[in-house]
């Protein structure tokens, strides 16, 4: 394996940016030849945004410019900062914001979390005299995420501050599994709506009064500071934003 010396890890940087440029004039180049030639784009996108939120974009994308194809990769948060960081994706798509260095975040759109349980737990029997209070919250078994992923920041940032502990019954790698788990009579979780919303459809699962108020999260678009903005990216962006605004909608019906 090769190592980088000092040197060497001083201009990597340097080097990402002109072999980025040189993809970018590569992308326009195309564009100018045949007005449609193919043109591959590269993005990551963490779990919940690649599974759920990201298909519709790449629909309305197919449709609208066959020529451009995206490649996704999907993996937690915290590995998409590093992948956009390491110029190895155009952009990244993630829940929560971005705490990487020198990346450029944008809001993208919201989603609301709430906290789910099975049918016939006993919590949810409780819920029919009062909401559950943080009291009885605290000592509930509670299903969460890896560390690094962005829904576990997002849950604990919505909760610790009310809960002040969020013990973890269990820990998965992936919040299907979590909803899955929970429809079993596993345990509690805390996850987005967009997730879990055929599982609440259902009946499998659903949503448990407490007295926590709404809480929500926004999606971020990250990409290098910096970084040239090829028309083929710029029409990925312009799919994502139609996305918003059509939730939007559909939210406020």
């Amino acid at each position: 394996n090769l190592m980088l010396n000092d040197a060497g890890r001083a201009l990597l940087p340097q080097a990402l940016s002109v072999l980025e440029q040189v993809r970018g004039m590569e992308h326009a180049f195309a564009g100018v030849r045949g007005g449609g030639l193919p043109v591959r784009l590269r993005v990551a996108a963490s779990t919940t945004v690649g599974s759920y939120v990201l298909p519709p974009v790449l629909a309305l994308l197919a449709r609208s410019h066959p020529h451009i194809s995206v490649d996704v990769r999907i993996a937690n948060t915290r590995e998409v900062e590093h992948a956009v960081q390491a110029l190895e994706v155009d952009v990244g798509l993630i829940e929560g914001s971005s705490h990487g260095t020198g990346l450029a975040v944008q809001p993208w759109m919201a989603d609301e979390l709430v906290v789910v349980a099975a049918p016939g737990d006993a919590l949810v029997r409780a819920a029919q005299v009062k909401p559950v209070g943080v009291a009885i919250l605290r000592q509930a078994r509670w299903l969460l995420r890896e560390e690094g992923s962005g829904t576990r920041e997002m849950v604990e940032y919505a909760l610790l501050p009310r809960l002040h502990q969020l013990p973890a019954a269990a820990v998965l790698g992936s919040s299907e599994a979590i909803a899955r788990c929970v429809a079993q009579g596993l345990g509690i979780s805390c996850l987005p709506r967009v997730l879990v919303q055929s599982m609440l459809n259902d009946g499998s699962l659903v949503v448990l009064p407490t007295s926590l108020p709404t809480m929500q999260r926004h999606f971020s678009i990250v990409q290098r500071a910096g970084k040239h903005v090829s028309a083929a990216l710029q029409t990925f962006l312009d799919a994502c934003t139609a996305q918003e605004v059509q939730q939007a909608g559909a939210v406020d019906v």
